[in-house]
C-alpha cells in the first residue's frame, strides 16, 4: 500500500479512535508481528494499557485494519511531560560556564529541565529549549530569569544565564469528564478506564505543534553552541521510520534509539491539565524527567526535534521544522 495511503486513513479515523477509551495516541509506524518488526507501514495506536477484546466494550475495540490500512496495539502508558528525577551524571547538573547543550536549566520557578542548544535568531545566539522548561507552562513573563543549573539542581538567582524572549503558548484541553470526573479518575483511574470513564475527545481547535520556547543570553560568552555528547551540530532533517536517533539530556546523558512513528497525534499530561499535539515524532531513545528540552539528532548530527515528553518505554519529540518555523530560528 502506497505509505501516502496510510496517512490519509490516520487523517481520516483519528479522531473516531481516539475517542475510545484508553486511546492515548497515533501515529504512521512499521507493524510488529510476533515481536518482530515489519517494514509494513500501518496506523500505530498508542494506548494506556492493553486490554484484550473480550475486556473492553465493543465500541472501545480498535478495528484491526482502517480502509485497508492494518492498525497495531501498542502499550506505551499515558505520556507526560515528566517531573524530574535525580541526574545519573553529576556533571550535568552543576554550573557550567560557558554552558553546553544538555546540561541542567530552567525558568527560575520550575524544577529542572535540559538546555537543549544554542541557535540562532535575527543573527544572535539563543538558548532553545521547552515551553514548561523556559516558560514554565505558559506562568512565565518575558524577561524572566531562565537559571543554569536549574533550581532543583541548586540554581539561584545569582546563576541567571538568560532571560525568557518568547514562547509558544501551550494550548491546554478541559478533559471532557469535568472537574469531578477528573479528580476521580486520579484516584481510581485503571477502574475508569475499564469502564469508559477515562475517555479524551480529540478536540478539533485546541491543539499544538511544539512545546518550545528561546531564551537571550545574558552575555554571549556564557553559552557555548556545543552539545554534549554529540557535537557539533550540523543543520536539519525531517525525520524517517526508522532513523537512528540520540539525545544528550540532564538526567540520562546520551542515550541512542530510532524513530518508531511519525504524524503522531497524542494527549500529554502537565500534572492534572493536558494538552494534544499533532505531527509530533515518537522514537523508542531512552528519556526521563529532567530530559524535557533536550535536542534530539540523527547520525550525522543534524537536529530532527527537542524531546519534550514521553512514558516508560516512548519518547515524545517536536520536529525541529515546525519549532524553527514558529519562533524563527536556525540550529546549525
Amino acid at each position: 500500500m502506497a505509505a501516502d495511503d496510510v496517512f490519509a486513513a490516520k487523517a481520516a479515523w483519528e479522531a473516531t479512535i481516539f475517542r475510545r477509551a484508553n486511546v492515548v495516541g497515533l501515529a504512521v509506524g512499521n507493524r510488529w508481528v510476533a515481536g518482530q518488526e515489519t517494514e509494513e507501514r500501518c496506523i500505530l495506536v498508542f494506548v494506556d494499557r492493553k486490554w484484550s477484546e473480550r475486556d473492553l466494550r465493543t465500541r472501545d475495540v480498535v478495528p484491526k485494519s482502517i480502509q485497508g490500512v492494518r492498525t497495531d496495539v501498542i502499550e506505551t502508558g499515558r505520556f507526560r511531560a515528566l517531573e524530574v528525577v535525580q541526574s545519573l551524571d553529576g556533571d550535568r547538573t552543576r554550573r557550567v560556564r560557558p554552558a553546553t547543550g544538555g546540561v541542567s536549566l530552567g525558568h527560575y520557578r520550575i524544577t529542572a529541565g535540559t538546555l537543549g542548544v544554542v541557535a540562532q535568531r535575527n543573527g544572535r545566539p539563543v538558548i532553545l529549549s521547552n515551553n514548561h522548561v523556559l516558560a514554565n507552562s505558559n506562568q512565565a513573563k518575558l524577561g524572566d530569569p531562565i537559571l543554569q543549573p536549574g533550581p532543583a539542581d541548586g540554581g539561584r538567582l545569582q546563576d541567571a544565564i538568560a532571560r525568557l524572549a518568547e514562547f509558544v503558548p501551550i494550548q491546554f484541553t478541559e478533559q471532557s469528564v469535568g472537574w469531578g470526573g477528573r479528580f476521580l479518575e486520579r484516584i481510581v483511574a485503571p477502574l475508569l478506564r475499564v469502564f469508559g470513564y477515562g475517555v479524551k475527545r480529540l478536540p478539533s481547535e485546541a491543539t499544538n505543534r511544539v512545546d518550545a520556547a528561546v531564551a537571550v543570553p545574558i552575555d554571549e560568552s556564557l553559552v557555548s553552541r556545543n552539545v554534549v555528547g554529540i557535537s557539533p551540530v550540523s543543520g536539519t532533517a525531517e525525520a524517517r521510520i526508522g532513523m537512528r536517533v540520540r539525545k544528550s539530556g540532564r538526567t540520562t546523558g546520551v542515550t541512542n534509539g530510532k524513530v518508531t512513528g511519525v504524524d503522531a497525534v497524542v494527549q500529554v499530561d502537565y500534572g492534572g491539565k493536558s494538552a494534544i499535539f499533532r505531527g509530533q515524532i515518537v522514537a523508542d531513545v531512552p528519556s526521563q524527567g529532567g530530559d524535557s528540552g533536550s535536542l534530539v539528532v540523527d547520525d550525522r548530527g543534524r537536529a530532527i526535534g527537542l524531546l519534550f515528553a514521553g512514558s516508560a518505554s516512548t519518547t515524545l519529540i517536536n520536529p525541529i521544522g515546525a519549532i524553527s518555523e514558529l519562533l524563527d530560528i536556525v540550529i546549525g
